[in-house]
């Protein structure tokens, strides 16, 4: 699992970037629950909002172990950027992929800049886990498509100006769903109710409403009825993504326990001498690097192609990783970690969305037994 210069770099890049200019706004934009617009738009300026857009059209076109590793480094700074990014990156991976050379020459070099943000609307109040079941219909009038219906849990809702929407082309039909490109200024299109969530606080996640929203016909991405498998294709690279946001999270969880566990003292030593807290420390320090290889090694599986159960694998343990490590983390600071003054107490809250979003840990479990069979 060895990086080539160019990766250490870009780590360092972006590992410099978290620790000098994110991490003081964290605590003020998660209390606020408001979005760091000016770290986005310096992320920009980095070029790591173009991560998947090709370099043709001003892009990273990043391999999918940098990828990884930015996705790593982004979220031990800040979860709610690095899960930003994260849906901007699919909704440019889809315009990428399935969107025509004209859909391609109009979106991407603007959101390899930042701007529109990127929103990818699948779900629904009644259809997360089984998309299949979905409700909103883009239903073909002349050379339009007229879209009603609401999604749920839309990462980007608020700030995003383009969205990629899946939807029915005939509500009756479970076979016909399909994918689009919406903009999201359109009439017809509005934001709904923003999520009071426990964690990931400063990412806005909304409900999008579509009443009549009308779409020219070639803003259809994919033929009818296969806009659900270029979805789960999409997100089988956004589970290797999500798998390395939770390896950053326990990175920085365990960072702060191992740092905390040298500086407090108990019985006349610091804790970290303690055999209890020694060993804690060290189970913690296994499961990170445990996830990280598994993460890493999703990447590269990526990179030859789809790569559903290395995914699977790497996102159901790297986030399960989250959640123990973190809790773990809060308990090495004792009463301290159940405190706002104790970065501990946001990866606790954080992490647990890493095992919900883009597939719960069910899912990804039915999945790996899935291909076991094969």
């Amino acid at each position: 699992m060895e990086l080539t210069d160019e990766q250490q770099l870009i780590r360092g890049t972006v590992r410099e970037f978290v620790d000098e200019e994110v991490r003081d706004g964290i605590r003020e934009a998660d209390e606020r629950q408001e979005f760091p617009e000016d770290v986005w738009d310096d992320l920009a300026e980095l070029g790591f909002a173009g991560l998947t857009v090709p370099e043709e059209y001003g892009g990273f076109d990043a391999d999918e172990v940098t990828d990884s590793i930015i996705n790593e480094e982004l979220a031990r700074g800040h979860l709610s950027l690095a899960t930003a990014l994260s849906v901007h990156c699919l909704a440019t991976s889809c315009i990428r992929q399935f969107g025509t050379e004209a859909h391609r020459e109009e979106w991407l070099p603007a959101m390899n800049d930042g701007r529109p943000v990127g929103a990818f609307a699948l779900s629904e109040a009644d259809a997360g886990s089984n998309p299949a079941t979905m409700d909103t219909e883009a239903r073909k009038e002349g050379d339009e498509f007229v879209i009603n219906g609401k999604k749920q849990w839309i990462t980007n809702g608020q700030r995003a100006g383009v969205v990629i929407l899946f939807a029915k082309t005939d509500r009756d039909d479970p076979d016909s769903i399909t994918q689009f490109l919406v903009p999201k200024d359109i009439d017809g299109v509005e934001v709904g109710k923003k999520e009071d969530k426990l964690g990931l606080r400063a990412s806005d996640t909304t409900t999008l409403i579509f009443d009549d929203a009308r779409i020219p016909a070639e803003n259809q991405l994919t033929e009818v009825g296969k806009g659900l498998k270029a979805a789960f294709s999409i997100l089988t690279g956004g589970r290797v993504a999500i798998a390395s946001q939770a390896v950053g999270v326990a990175q920085a969880a365990l960072a702060d326990a191992v740092e905390y566990a040298q500086e407090r003292e108990q019985f006349g030593q610091p804790i970290i001498e303690h055999q209890a807290i020694a060993h804690k420390l060290a189970d913690m320090g296994t499961q990170v690097q445990a996830a990280r290889l598994l993460s890493r090694d999703a990447a590269r599986q990526n990179e030859d192609g789809v790569a559903p159960q290395a995914a699977s694998m790497a996102k159901y343990f790297a986030s399960e990783v989250a959640c123990d490590v973190a809790e773990e983390a809060v308990q090495v600071h004792g009463g301290y970690g159940y405190t706002k003054d104790f970065a501990v107490e946001r990866y606790y809250r954080d992490a647990k969305i890493l095992t919900i979003y883009e597939g719960t840990s069910e899912i990804q479990k039915q999945i790996i037994a899935r291909h076991l069979k094969d």
